[in-house]
């Protein structure tokens, strides 16, 4: 039973999900949502108040801006794309903390949270989460 428990907790220290990231940026936490996927997807949808480095830009120039005191939590599409692993594993060899987003956009839409961008939903429903 210890080694499932520390599996569990290992696990919530490298990922969170939408109804964490929304608490979490209501409550003004030291977070910011990091969109790693290219620059056209997040221009047609992304979480409120993101930031973007597609993963393949990641490099301690792109990011020298950065305070590496905040969490970013790293998103993508969804659970088809690894972008936002990808945008993780780099963040955190440039020496940031990180978490990725389960289920990224598509989970957070899901969970009917509002999006911004050309294809944004402002009105998105501002559910809680049944877990």
């Amino acid at each position: 039973m210890e080694d499932q428990i520390k599996f569990y907790e290992h696990k919530l220290t490298f990922e969170m999900d939408p109804s964490d990231l929304f608490d979490a940026l209501n409550n003004s936490e030291k977070v910011i949502a990091l969109d790693a996927r290219k620059v056209f997807g997040f221009e047609a949808e992304h979480i409120p108040n993101a930031i973007n480095i597609p993963h393949r830009e990641m490099s301690a120039e792109t990011t020298k801006h950065l305070d590496k005191d905040i969490l970013y939590v790293t998103y993508c599409d969804g659970i088809g794309c690894n972008a936002s692993t990808k945008g993780a594993l780099n963040m955190t060899k440039l020496g940031f903390k990180v978490k990725e987003l389960i289920g990224g956009i598509e989970w957070w839409k899901f969970d009917g949270y509002a999006t911004e961008g050309v294809k944004g939903n402002k009105a998105g429903l501002k559910i809680e989460c049944a877990c």
